[in-house]
């Protein structure tokens, strides 16, 4: 943040009535409040799609295929609808989660991501990946979709060890 820079050489440095750095109503001070909330704003966002894209979705789609189903006995129509339903909810979230997450980058000062380019077009006097992902570190949206992928599997083998049952015949 660059120094206050007074415009009127007439005001004294101790006056009140100028905004300053430090003042409350003062642009300034509140720009670092904004951008907190918009972290909090984008990072709420995020945790939200990434959680959606592991169990709403999914039970999105199965419900809209049962409504189209109507009857009791399984019919391709519902099928199809559930799978169509499916990838359609999928690429929202996923277009979600690429829109927050490249809005936090840009909010927090962080470069954009390089484009991937194949191995074998690279050159060899290149920076590698690793070493520009080492330098920038993990951002916080990345963060919360790699928490929610470990949370789903955690769940998902609690409940498959655990509360599903065996699916063996018992003889």
């Amino acid at each position: 943040m660059r120094p206050y820079r007074r415009q009127n050489k007439h005001v004294k440095e101790g006056d009140p009535s100028r905004p300053g750095p430090d003042r409350e109503g003062s642009p300034v001070a509140s720009a670092p409040r904004r951008a907190w909330l918009k972290r909090i704003g984008l990072a709420t966002a995020t945790a939200l799609c990434a959680v959606n894209v592991w169990t709403g979705a999914p039970l999105l789609a199965v419900w809209i295929g049962s409504r189209i189903q109507g009857g009791l006995g399984l019919s391709m129509t519902a099928v199809f609808g559930v799978i169509v339903i499916l990838i359609a909810c999928e690429l929202a979230l996923v277009a979600a989660l690429s829109w927050a997450s490249a809005r936090y980058d840009q909010l927090t000062g962080r470069p954009a991501a390089a484009r991937q380019t194949s191995p074998w077009l690279r050159s060899m006097r290149g920076e590698r990946e690793q070493y520009a992902r080492r330098r920038h570190g993990v951002s916080a949206v990345e963060r919360l979709v790699i928490a929610s992928v470990v949370a789903a599997v955690i769940t998902f083998e609690v409940w498959f060890f655990f509360f599903a049952g065996s699916s063996l015949p018992h003889s």
